[in-house]
């Protein structure tokens, strides 16, 4: 399995510290956003990624990551660093047609997408080594679900439906930005159509995959920060000094 992160995007919520860099190269504590992501899932057992962001800021990251050489797996035996591949995404349209550029690049095989902004505690392991066929979508309860793409489950964890920033929530389960896609996920992107947003939204998707039947949820536990906002951006980094000085 191959992963693709999105490091795009404007980061217009955090003007004035983005307009000279990507919010994904914001430090919390003592790394840059993006590494988060990578580690978690390099934790998970992948080493095959491609960041894809817009042709402006592509330079940064290849001075940041390189190839991949700072990230060596633990469960390697030889110190083989994972790799690290680009993908260019010249226009803001949306999270399917991000992931929609790593096409070839994914090739047969399935992937996990994971939105570069997103800090999760969560061993993510478990349910890549359970994957088999169709969509898990990653959920968490949340205190203001009118900001996000929110889930109804029923008691067995079955998804019922599927809502964008809806303005009277069914349930407080935000769809996190993190996803798990077989290999179907690029004919159903290519059904997209644009939303009001003008964008290829991955909820559209996201919707095939309910319709069908296969869509499953996986239930996160722990903290989980999205790097969207000021307030945002200063509360992970207060949380991860703690967490690191301890």
């Amino acid at each position: 399995m191959k992963a693709v992160i999105l490091a795009g995007g404007s980061g217009t919520r955090l003007h004035p510290l983005t307009l000279v860099t990507n919010k994904h190269l914001l430090p919390i504590y003592d790394k840059p956003v993006i590494y988060y992501a990578i580690e978690k899932l390099v934790d998970a057992g992948i080493d095959k990624i491609m960041i894809v962001t817009s042709p402006h800021q592509i330079d940064a990251f290849v001075r940041l990551l390189g190839s991949g050489q700072h990230f060596v797996p633990t469960t390697m035996t030889t110190a083989r660093q994972i790799q690290i591949v680009y993908g260019i995404q010249n226009e803001p349209n949306g999270i399917a047609y991000g992931l929609h550029i790593a096409r070839d690049y994914i090739g047969d095989d399935d992937c996990v997408l994971f939105l570069g902004d997103n800090i999760i505690l969560d061993d993510i392991a478990p349910a890549i080594k359970k994957f088999k066929k169709g969509a898990t979508v990653f959920l968490k309860k949340v205190s203001d679900p009118k900001r996000f793409g929110i889930a109804e489950v029923n008691k067995r964890g079955k998804i019922l439906s599927l809502e964008e920033k809806p303005n009277k929530p069914k349930s407080n389960l935000a769809v996190v930005g993190l996803y798990i896609y077989d290999n179907s996920v690029f004919k159903k992107i290519r059904k997209v159509q644009k939303s009001d947003r003008g964008e290829y939204e991955i909820t559209s998707v996201n919707s095939m995959y309910l319709e069908e039947g296969r869509l499953h949820s996986h239930m996160l536990r722990k903290e989980w920060f999205d790097i969207g906002t000021i307030d945002s951006l200063h509360e992970a980094t207060q949380f991860m000094k703690k967490r690191t000085k301890k």
